[in-house]
Order: C-alpha cells, then structure tokens, then sequence
C-alpha cells in the first residue's frame, strides 16, 4: 500500500507528520492514504480538536492505533499552518491583482487631470485675450450658437431620443473619467488593498452625486446586466419598467425607463424617475450604460399613484465596464440626481441634499453587490443550513421588501389609510388584498381579511443609531410582547387566526439567533432567531411554543457609517421552506446629520449597567444615564447632537370580523413600543453619559472599581502572579487595565446555579454578548458535556485550595456559536472580609471555531 509522508511541505494529500522520538534524524512518519482519508474527515468537522477528541479519535479509529497521540497533535498542527498558507497565498494574489488594476486607474485619473489642468489654462489664458479685446468678445458672443438643453428637444421620435442618447453618453463619461463634477473623496473610504474601491462625491453643484470605481471578478456583460436589473440590488428601488425600447448604433439600445422608489419614513412622499436610458459599447470595447430623466407626456405614471410620488430627476449617470486584462473587469458607476429636496420637511432635508447618502445607498451598494455576486460564482462564499446563496439573498430582498412596502403604503397595492382614534401618532392602515407568498399568485398567505399595518415615526436626539438597533436585537423582551409574536406567527397555520389573550402565553426570557448569510462587509446579516415560549392552558398543559423568527439587521457594527440601520423580522415555519411567505416588521433609523455618524467611535461599555451582587434592567440602565449626565468634550460633542429619524412599523393579519380589534391591538402595541424605544433612547445617549468610560463606571458603579480590584487581588493571592500588571493601582487606571486584558475574563455569582454577571471586554466579545445580557447566561449552558464534565471534575480542587486550571476545551456563545479555548483558569474572588464573594474565570487564547 502506498504511503503518505508527513511534514512534507504542500504535500496533496494534506496529511502532517512528527519526528518520532526514538527515531534517526531525518526520518518521518508516514500515514497510509486510508488514515490520512480518517484524519481529513475528522479535520473537515474539526480543524482543532481537543486532547479529549484526539484519544477519543484514536479509540474509535483502529487504522489509526500505531499512531501516538502526539503525533495526531502535530498532524491538525500541520494541517491547519497549510490551510493557513494556502489561504494567505490565495489572499496576497487577489491583493495584487486588486492593487495592480487600482494602480492602471489612478495613472489613467492622473492622465486625465493633466490634460483637463492643461485645457484650464488654455481657456485661463483666452479669457484674458477676450477681456483684453472687448470687441472680440461681443463678436463671438454674436456667432455662438446657443443649443437646446435635452429635456426640451422633441423626445418623440427617434432621431431626437438618438441626439439626446449622444449627448447623454458624453455628459456621463465627462464625470466618470474627467473633472465635469469637483470629485472629493469620500471620508472613511480611502483606497487601499482592503477597499473595494475609490469612492467620492460632489463638492458643490447641482443636486447630489457620487462616483465609485472597483475591480469586480466578472465578465462585463454579466456586470451589465446586473446592474441594469436595479430591484434586485438597490433596496429603495420598488420597480422599473421599460415602456419602450429602439435599437441605435453598434448594436446599442435606447429605452424609455419609469422608476419608482420606495419612502424612507412616513414623513415623506416617494420619488419616481421618467428616464432614457442608452446602452452601447465603445471603440476600445468598454460596455456604457447611461441614463437621464425625460420630461413631457408618457412618463409612466398611474392615475392611481400620481399623488403618493414626487418627480426627482436623474441627471447624466450610468455604469462603464471594462474587461481588465488580469481578469475580471473594471467598473466605474456615477449616480447624479435631484431629489427635489425642498418638497420635504425641512428637518429631514439633509436626506436629499447629501451625496454620501446617494453613495452609500446608491453607488456603494451596486459595487458591494457585484462582489457579493462574484464571491458567490467562485464559490467562496459557504452558507448555513446548506442553503443556496441566491436562495439566502431572496428571503433578505424580500424582508427588505415587505418592510418597504408596510411603510410606503401604495394605493395599488391594495393600501388604505383606517381612521384614528384622535391621536394621530400612529397611522393605521389595511391591505384588503389576499397577501401572497413570494412570487407564487396561487398560494394565499395570512385570513381572508387581509393585513392591518401600524407605523410611526418620530425624531431621536443624541442616540447611536447603531447601538440602538443592536439592543432592539439583543434585548427584544425589553420592547417586544411575546404574544403578539404568537399571534402573527399563528397566520402561518392552517387554522383560523385567534387574538392574543385566547390563548396565554409566557416566554421564557430566551432567544437563539442563529446566523445565516452576511454580506462581504457584514453591512446585513440574515439569520433565524427562535424565541422560547410555552401556553399555558388547563386542558393544553405545559406544552412547548416556540415561535421562529427571519431576521435582517443591517449597521449593528458600532463602527458602521451606513445611512441607513434596520431591523427587520417576520414569522416563519419551523421547517423554513424556500417559498415561506413573510410579513415584515421591524424599525428603521436613519441619520440626518451624516457627517457626524464617524464620531461615534464612542466606546459602548456600560450604558446597560453593572453590579456584582445583583440582576440588571433597563430601568438600572436609565438610573446610570440620569447619574452621569456631565457635558461631552471634542468629538463626543458632535456625536451628542447627532439627530436620527425611527420609523417604526408592524403588520399583523386579520379576519374580516376582526379589522377594528386587531387595528385597536396594533395602535396601542406600536404605542408601547415607542414608549419603550424611548427608554431605551435615553439610557444608551451619549449626553447622559460620563466624559470617558473610566469616569461612567466609577460615577454609576462605584462597586465595578471595587469588583475588579477583589479580582486581580484574589489572583495574586491564589496564583503568586498579578492577572495584570501593576494590579497594586485602584480605581480608574485599574479599572481600564482589566477591561483592556488580552484574554477573556468572566464572574459569575456564587450560588447553586452559578448565573454571569460582570466580565472584560474580550469576555463580552467571546460570548458574543452585552453586560445586560451576560446576566441571561448561566456557567453551566455555555459548556459543552465534555466541559461540564471537566468543570464538575475540578470542583472540589476549587473548592479545597481556591482555584483550578481546566483543561483546553469548547464552550458555546450567547449566539450558540462554538468558542474554543486553550486553558481555563477558575478561582474564587475574596471580599474585604475575607469571605467568597464571586467566582471568576480566565480563558487564554480563545477562537471562534
């Protein structure tokens, strides 16, 4: 039988290898085919298995009982170090190609700015010629020809549609290759290996626009086509229809193109776009796509609509391609437009009247998407539940979607606004239309009534957007009623919809998210959130109710400078089909103040809360905000005044009975729920804040200084080392040592069922949690059985001498993920009298399996 050698570099059968003691220098240990074919079954499951793994492995795998354990170690050593270089060298070439295409594009920007630097100073010194011979002047003046603009050229026949097609096509290679717009760079998106492109925006001029120039793995048809089809990839999009299309030269097309777009908020109105659009390829084999707004008759609206929509116009812009030589091809995407902006309430202008809005909603996404796209055809992108990418990328375009629509409220849609009930703060309205899933007319979704939809917007002052939606996701018990999840998810059953209260129902304080898919930058994540629930009835029992949620979450990085931040959800079946209609609900923020989204690089530490003896809400999280309100200083002051508009809304279906209940239900729910978005608001709002994290602690929890001090000095006493140094210091100094310590650190209270209540930074980071949220979890659901077992094992060494090192092992998340670590070190934390106030745990060098 043939034999694979180990430790031999980039071998193909990817097995490793140890110098055996014992052995002659030199040799190596060899493993036959069928035990590296174990050992790489074992690794696709399990790159690093423990010590407990690997004897397990060797027990239940006989082909592999001539090998020593050590040996097994240094073979997954191996393994992963060429997974590792295989990967690097992967990464390095992309960096290169990337890098060697953004080199070609900026020589040709640099080539281009000379002659247009070369063409101003030839115009420069002609203007000084005519200003010097006034008569030359007032001749030319006399012989120019003064040429109708596009808009009020004869649009209904094709000659005409050809000229303004030309003239379209050389406007926009103008701001695509040349200076006709002063380009800046967009601030927080410099070039670089890392960047998926140059972008920038106008400074001055009319309307808004911004530019983006990528390297994308695709063939420039495909690319074309893609963005040419912008539902699919532009969220604000609600549709695109060409009315009419011509042929033109080189085998180019020009069409005739209504558009409409999707309402931000319930504030405003929407925005539609009447359009020609001209495709054609270029001399050196460049693909254009350009486009601009038409005025005159056959724009495309409905007499239905007509009054829901504000015309904006699209100026010169469009999307040139071209194949690169290293492969893949380069894309240059300009967007320019007048949204009207004086049509809106004057407070939410800055939505209309920034460019880094349209870049980052606009331009931005059409290059993310195209990468998104590319990785997924390279098959670099591997996505949970063995679901397809497309599949995943539908259910997010549709939750989108649905959210959208719930907002817009269209008349053709089947919308209409309900009466009030003299408060106007929420808006009631109904969908009488059967609503249907996906794309499938013939599967009715929801009773026969239809759906009643309840949305609200209102202005936030001074709250991270980002932070606030990250708690809505982490925290759903402090806003969310479990019941009316019951009863919106009871529309995916067969039998009739019944109102909350029927039925009672409890839930258990738990949730699971389970990722999904995210997208390249993680700007959204798509994931199934299962929330804990049972019914309690006397001819039911305890019976369990689980109720499954499809989640969407877009900007929940603190560092994200999106325009926009949602969280949307709808109701699913357990067994999530790929046709399983939805019915969008969720919450919607977006920033005004654009520029001032980068200053909120604030660190979120303890605006939830702290203490070491007692359990956390959100009412301790305001006592913080109302004891730490202190003035901000240099870039916090700009974060403080920082305003955002939440749009909020929730669709729930209904019985034709049953329409005024259920839209009485859905007032007084949103109602709650912005009662509770603003307790929320004030308890995470930088003004209510201290001036550094040191400061808020110390000011709302003097006992966190104390705590951490117990901590290290318990270490030192149980170990003989300081846990950091210089752990002799207090307070502040001490404090921010502790939070700042490279391995994760978790306390947990001393009782029966040890529950967490306090850890560092990284401890947060390896459970994927908050400090409110720490609280949910116990000691004993993160372990796994192997570790729970070892735990149990090392009790009474804890118990007896005041510490125990727990060997290397997995424990799971506050999001379900596996956490490997290398060593665990458990010790009992002594108060100011000596007495065992807390346990605490250190795990080293820890991972994301």
């Amino acid at each position: 039988m043939a034999a694979a050698v180990a430790m031999r570099s980039g071998s193909s059968d990817g097995g490793g290898g140890y110098e055996k003691g014992g052995m002659d220098t030199g040799k190596y240990v060899r493993y036959t085919p069928e035990q590296v074919e174990t050992l790489e079954r074992v690794y696709a499951e399990c790159p690093k298995p423990s010590s407990a793994r690997r004897q397990q492995l060797l027990r239940e795998c006989p082909i592999l009982s001539n090998i020593e354990p050590k040996q097994i170690k240094v073979w997954f050593q191996n393994r992963r170090c060429r997974d590792k270089q295989r990967k690097e060298s992967s990464r390095l070439q992309a960096v290169n190609r990337k890098l060697t295409a953004m080199n070609k594009l900026l020589m040709e920007e640099n080539e281009r700015l000379q002659k247009q630097v070369s063409q101003l100073v030839h115009e420069n010194a002609y203007m000084k010629q005519q200003l010097q011979n006034p008569s030359l002047a007032n001749d030319a003046s006399c012989d120019s020809n003064v040429t109708a603009p596009a808009n009020l050229r004869d649009a209904s026949n094709p000659s005409g549609l050809l000229s303004i097609a030309e003239e379209t096509l050389t406007e926009f290679l103008s701001k695509a290759t040349g200076t006709a717009i002063d380009w800046v760079q967009m601030p927080g998106m410099k070039p670089g290996p890392d960047s998926f492109g140059i972008v920038t925006i106008s400074h001055g001029g009319r309307g808004v626009a911004a530019r983006a120039c990528g390297l994308v793995n695709l063939e420039p048809t495909k690319i074309v086509e893609i963005l040419k089809d912008r539902p699919s990839w532009f969220r604000d999009c609600r549709s695109l229809e060409v009315f009419t299309m011509l042929p033109a030269g080189n085998g180019g097309t020009i069409e005739l193109v209504y558009m409409q777009m999707y309402a931000p908020t319930t504030l405003v109105p929407a925005r539609d776009f009447w359009t020609l659009r001209y495709t054609t390829t270029m001399e050196d084999g460049s693909l254009v796509v350009c486009e601009r707004s038409l005025s005159g008759s056959g724009d495309g609206q409905s007499a239905a609509t007509a009054q829901q929509f504000v015309r904006a116009e699209m100026l010169p812009s469009g999307y040139l391609v071209r194949q690169c030589e290293g492969g893949g091809s380069i894309v240059r995407i300009v967007d320019h437009l007048d949204l009207d902006a004086w049509s809106v309430p004057e407070v939410l202008r800055p939505l209309y009247e920034s460019s880094r809005v349209v870049a980052q909603k606009m331009t931005t996404a059409a290059l993310r998407h195209l990468r998104q796209i590319a990785q997924e055809t390279s098959g670099e992108v591997v996505y949970a539940m063995g679901r397809q990418p497309a599949v995943l990328r539908t259910f997010s375009q549709r939750l989108s979607r649905g959210f959208n629509d719930a907002i817009s409220g269209f008349n053709d849609d089947g919308w209409s606004i309900m009466a009030g009930d003299g408060i106007e703060d929420v808006i009631i309205a109904c969908n009488s239309k059967k609503i249907r899933s996906g794309s499938n007319p013939a599967t009715a979704f929801g009773a026969p009534g239809g759906i009643i939809c309840a949305k609200a917007s209102m202005l936030l002052q001074s709250v991270p957007p980002a932070v606030l939606v990250r708690f809505l996701r982490e925290h759903r018990s402090e806003w969310a009623d479990y019941n009316f999840d019951a009863y919106s998810a009871s529309a995916l059953k067969t039998s009739p919809c019944s109102l909350p209260g029927l039925r009672p129902m409890r839930f258990s304080g738990s949730q699971i998210i389970m990722p999904l898919a995210h997208t390249v930058e993680n700007e959204e994540i798509l994931e199934v959130v299962r929330l804990e629930g049972q019914t309690l009835t006397h001819d039911e029992g305890l019976l369990s109710r689980d109720i499954h949620l499809l989640q969407l979450c877009t900007g929940i990085d603190e560092k994200s400078m999106g325009s926009c931040f949602q969280l949307v959800f709808a109701p699913i079946d357990e067994l999530f089909p790929d046709d399983a209609p939805l019915i969008s609900s969720g919450f919607r923020v977006i920033p005004l103040d654009i520029k001032t989204v980068e200053c909120f690089l604030l660190v979120y530490l303890f605006e939830d809360g702290l203490s070491s003896g007692r359990t956390l809400d959100l009412a301790s999280s305001l006592e913080v905000g109302a004891t730490t309100q202190q003035a901000s200083a240099d870039g916090s002051q700009d974060a403080c005044n920082l305003r955002s508009v939440l749009t909020i809304a929730f669709q729930f279906p209904y019985e034709i009975h049953l329409q005024d209940t259920v839209a009485a239900m859905a007032r007084q729910y949103v109602r709650s729920i912005v009662s509770a978005v603003q307790r929320v608001s004030m308890a995470i709002s930088p003004s209510q804040s201290g001036l550094n994290t040191g400061q808020k602690i110390i000011s709302g929890f003097p006992e966190a200084a104390t705590l951490v001090r117990w901590i290290c000095q318990s270490y030192r006493y149980h170990m003989g080392v300081d846990l950091v140094s210089h752990s002799d210091q207090a307070g502040e100094s001490l404090l921010r040592m502790f939070w700042d310590h490279q391995d994760a650190v978790l306390c947990c209270s001393f009782k029966e069922k040890p529950v967490f209540t306090f850890g560092n930074q990284m401890g947060i980071d390896m459970l994927e949690t908050t400090l409110i949220a720490l609280q949910d979890l116990t000691l004993d659901k993160i372990f796994d059985e192997p570790g729970r077992k070892a735990l149990h094992a090392e009790v009474p060494k804890l118990m007896e001498q005041g510490y125990a090192y727990l060997p290397a092992g997995v424990c799971l998340s506050g999001m379900g993920r596996h956490v490997s670590y290398e060593e665990a070190v458990a010790w009992k934390v002594l108060g100011e009298d000596g007495n065992v106030h807390c346990l605490a745990f250190c795990f080293v060098n820890w991972s994301f399996v």
